[in-house]
Order: structure tokens, then C-alpha cells, then sequence
């Protein structure tokens, strides 16, 4: 009979317990490589000037520090270069230049006053003609002298001031640079100077901006579809015009032309009147 042994027991092996995930082990192992943010920028968005001007350089790897290598998909557009201008060695940064004129070069732009010739003027009172005088008057500029009619009866240069600013709202007020009254709210003859004349603005008496740039605009008070002008709105209308035309000089050789507001407006218009002698006008002051 034969004795078989008792086979021998092997023990189980005991599994590991899993580590918690709330405590892990300290490891002195290589670092995760930390994942580089993307410097291409997306659509729409505008790159700042880090990420236009700044290259990344690749760093040498270490035996404790494993580098990735990244290659954009899109290269970077190049940025441009903004353009500077230098003038005598130095940077000018205003996008543009102002020349001035010293004071000699604009005093040659002016006309200068002629005075009063020796003339005895009887309207022209010599504040009126300082005031003219004072003006700063530009060459070649004034090239017509318009006479106009105030289609009312009464008036002066301060009542039209406030219509033409307050009900017909032009900044500059009255449209006209002179005004001479008949006797009614300002004297027969009186001259009035407006503000568009001190201050050498453009008119507002004709219906054209490049018209009212070159044309001097002298109101007389009175509706001369049924009346005449006064025996003295007719003497310091000459007197008026006559040193006007010295005072502004001569535009391309010759003396500004004078026109009644009809004969020039480009929309059809009576002033100034049917009952003005346009035909004095002409035969006092030629072309």
C-alpha cells in the first residue's frame, strides 16, 4: 500500500490596499511638463505688443526636466512697422505740420488803408472811417459791392440784426456789412457799420456761399418798389462805395464791380426795387 503526502497548503497573497486618493505618497520624480498657452491669436481678437514682439526660446533639457517641443500650426503674421517721418535728425510725431506766418509775411496779405485822400466827406464821419479803415482787409478778396434794398419803410442795423439772429437764425446777425438809414430809426444818410465787416466775415445777403465770400452787401432802408431812396441815402451811398473801392484795392486790376442785388442773385429776386435806378448805379461806378 502506498503512502501519498498531504499536499502543502500555499498561502494567498494578500492584495495591496489601493492608494487613497486623499493621500499620496511623496515622489521626487520628473515633473508633468506643463502645457504652454497658444500665442495665436483667435479670430477677431487683436494681439497685444508682448505677444507681437516676443519669440519663444526652446530651453536646453535637464535630467530633472523634460521639455516639449511645440510647433504652431499658423505662423504668426509679422507685425508691421510703423512708419515714422524724421526731418532734420529729429522724430516728428504730429501727424501734421501748421505753418504760421510771422507777422511781416501776413501784413503783406492785408491791404493797407489809404485814409481819406484830402476828401471832405459829408456821411463818411471819421469814426465811420476809422472803423473802415481798422478793418483787416485781404487781398483779392471783396471783388463786388451789392446794393440791397430793406423792403420796409423804417429800420437801422440793429433792428435787422436781431431778425436775421433771432427769426431767420444766422449765427453772424445781420446779413449786410453796411446799412444806411432814411431818416426814420436811424439818421437820413447815417452809415452803420455791421459786424460781418469789423470782423471781415461773409456775408448772408446773396443767395450764394461763393458769392457772399467776395461781396460786400450795403443795405439802404426803404421799400423802393413804391418809394426812392432819400436825396442823402443816395449821397452817402456814393460816398460809401467810393472809398470802399480804395479801401479793399483792386481784384485782378481792377476796382470792384457794383451790382444791384438782382442783377447777381442766382434765384430771382426785385431787390433792390423796382423804383431804384439801377442805371445811376452803373453811370457812377463803371466797370
Amino acid at each position: 500500500m502506498e503512502i501519498v503526502p498531504s499536499p502543502t497548503l500555499t498561502p494567498k497573497p494578500t492584495p495591496s490596499p489601493a492608494p487613497s486618493p486623499l493621500k499620496q505618497p511623496y515622489s521626487a520624480g520628473t515633473p508633468e511638463p506643463t502645457a504652454r498657452k497658444s500665442t495665436q491669436p483667435g479670430p477677431g481678437a487683436t494681439p497685444t505688443p508682448a505677444e507681437e514682439e516676443e519669440t519663444p526660446k526652446p530651453a536646453s533639457p535637464s535630467p530633472s526636466q523634460t521639455v516639449q517641443n511645440e510647433t504652431p500650426s499658423t505662423p504668426l503674421p509679422t507685425p508691421k512697422k510703423k512708419r515714422r517721418w524724421f526731418f532734420f535728425g529729429k522724430r516728428d510725431d504730429v501727424e501734421s505740420i501748421v505753418v504760421q506766418k510771422s507777422g511781416a509775411e501776413e501784413e503783406k496779405d492785408l491791404v493797407p488803408a489809404s485814409g481819406d485822400g484830402g476828401i471832405s466827406w459829408q456821411y463818411l464821419t471819421p469814426a465811420v472811417r476809422k472803423a473802415i479803415d481798422d478793418a483787416r482787409v485781404a487781398r483779392n478778396r471783396w471783388k463786388y459791392i451789392i446794393v440791397h434794398n430793406s423792403g420796409t419803410r423804417q429800420g437801422n442795423a440793429r433792428i435787422f440784426d436781431y431778425y436775421h439772429r433771432h427769426v431767420r437764425r444766422m449765427p453772424n446777425g445781420l446779413a449786410y456789412h453796411f446799412v444806411i438809414g432814411n431818416g426814420t430809426s436811424s439818421g437820413n444818410g447815417q452809415i452803420e457799420i455791421g459786424n460781418r465787416w469789423m470782423r471781415q466775415l461773409n456775408g448772408g445777403h446773396v443767395h450764394s456761399d461763393y458769392l457772399n465770400y467776395i461781396s460786400i452787401g450795403i443795405c439802404l432802408v426803404g421799400d423802393f418798389n413804391r418809394d426812392l431812396p432819400t436825396k442823402a441815402e443816395y449821397e452817402a451811398l456814393d460816398e460809401l462805395i467810393r472809398y470802399l473801392r480804395r479801401r479793399v484795392g483792386k481784384v485782378d486790376g481792377r476796382y470792384s464791380t457794383v451790382r444791384g442785388h438782382k442783377e447777381i442773385n442766382p434765384r430771382p429776386t426785385d431787390c433792390p426795387g423796382n423804383r431804384f435806378p439801377l442805371y445811376w448805379l452803373h453811370k457812377s461806378f463803371p466797370d
